[in-house]
């Protein structure tokens, strides 16, 4: 039996931990540079933010209803995550985090009512980090995230849980479940599925696994095996290994100056390589890219990128940045208002395992540059991210995102700890 447990409304919930008094009131979040509306509150929801709107599109709706508006916070509600993953983990033998405010719980063989087992989990994740949760129940991983829809839209008698397997009638729910909902399909294999007289969940179960097999391929199969009970996706105790990092933005303002563009590069690779080095891998290739905005028909679009393979895997940032920097020299041309850009690190090894190469640096010179990068993530993890940076990232905070709605970071700066008063 799985149980996945998922956050509700989770970026909204974490904007309302610190702010109680918005309780009851719509909440909704917005994506880098304040741009659209990426999480929403049951009450947003109720008066009909849509997903995804674009922020100046909706502000006459926000307005008239009084909606409480944040810019995305990701350093708050990465910790909060971490937090809530820490107290589910205690519940299971094994267990899956699938996403930031999703993990799949392995109830097999638990010597408990599983509803009041999971009730119990609800009641302590909410006590112990504020975050509420729903939790859906099942013999497959597949129903559970239906299980766990249902019970975030209120159809389970018993609150926040569901379990499948207590449904009085599986088939309706099934049949009340767009096939486009259902976890794995995309929007265009949902038309292809429609075109096929396939709309809902229920047809999907009863649907011939190896004819679709044969249209849609083997993740098509599982899906409709799934439904069906028998379980085809197993718990992933292990992460895959990684095999590119990338760290990418969309500027707070159109940059057109080429010492703009530097500044924003030179700080997405030195970024990409704290990640490398904090998951112990090296790089055997990196990629830069840069870009105009697709949507932005009044002026002239460009798109470029490329990719530069290293002679030895490495993680060093003096060399990563550098290898930057060069790419986007040769991309970059002037007279473009450029909107994003990005850094892509490639073909990931362990550290320790890759293959050595002729033209490699000497020992002595891997062991230095080990050493000063080693240096440089103590100094940051003591006194703060880019307490140390490369000179290359200070040539320009133009690139930098607009955040005007943000919170504070209440859990991981001392000077924005919330402060509680006695009256």
């Amino acid at each position: 039996m799985f149980a996945l447990a998922d956050c509700n409304n989770f970026y909204a919930s974490c904007e309302r931990l610190f702010a109680p008094h918005l309780e009851g009131r719509p909440v909704v979040v917005l994506s880098n540079n304040d741009g659209c509306v990426i999480a929403r509150s049951n009450e947003a929801k109720a008066i009909g933010i849509p997903m995804g709107a674009p922020y100046f599109q909706i502000e006459k709706l926000i307005r008239r209803h009084g909606v409480v508006v944040f810019s995305s916070n990701y350093t708050l509600y990465g910790d909060l995550s971490r937090r809530v993953m820490a107290v589910l983990a205690g519940f299971a033998p094994r267990y899956e985090v699938y996403s930031i405010d999703e993990c799949f719980l392995d109830l097999f063989a638990l010597p408990f009512d599983l509803t009041d087992y999971s009730l119990r989990i609800v009641r302590t994740v909410k006590q112990w980090t504020g975050i509420p949760v729903s939790i859906g129940i099942a013999p497959t991983k597949t129903l559970a995230k239906l299980a766990n829809r249902l019970a975030k839209k209120g159809q389970s008698p018993a609150g926040a849980v569901l379990d499948w397997s207590r449904l009085l009638s599986p088939e309706q729910a099934l049949a009340s479940i767009p096939v486009e909902d259902i976890w794995g399909i995309a929007s265009r294999s949902g038309a292809r599925l429609r075109e096929l007289g396939i709309t809902n969940a229920l047809a999907l179960r009863d649907a011939d696994p190896k004819r679709l097999r044969s249209i849609f391929g083997v993740v098509m199969e599982r899906i409709v095996l799934e439904l069906r009970g028998t379980s085809c996706l197993s718990l992933e105790i292990a992460p895959p290994p990684q095999k590119q990092i990338m760290v990418s933005r969309s500027f707070g303002d159109r940059l057109s100056a080429q010492d703009d563009l530097r500044a924003a590069v030179a700080s997405f690779a030195a970024r990409a390589c704290e990640k490398l080095r904090s998951r112990r891998l090296h790089a055997q290739a990196l990629s830069v890219f840069l870009q105009t905005s697709p949507f932005d028909t009044s002026r002239p679009g460009y798109a470029n990128s490329l990719t530069i393979p290293l002679e030895a895997p490495s993680q060093d940032s003096h060399l990563l940045i550098g290898l930057a920097l060069r790419g986007l020299e040769r991309l970059y041309l002037p007279g473009y208002a450029y909107q994003k850009a990005g850094v892509l690190l490639l073909d990931l090894v362990p550290s320790g395992v890759q293959q050595g190469s002729l033209f490699a640096p000497s020992g002595a010179d891997t062991v230095r540059s080990a050493s000063l990068m080693a240096v440089i993530d103590r100094i940051n993890h003591s006194f703060g991210r880019q307490a140390l940076r490369f000179g290359s990232e200070a040539v320009s905070a133009q690139w930098r995102m607009r955040a005007l709605l943000k919170s504070p970071a209440y859990t991981t700066r001392w000077a924005e700890l919330p402060r509680v008063r006695a009256t």
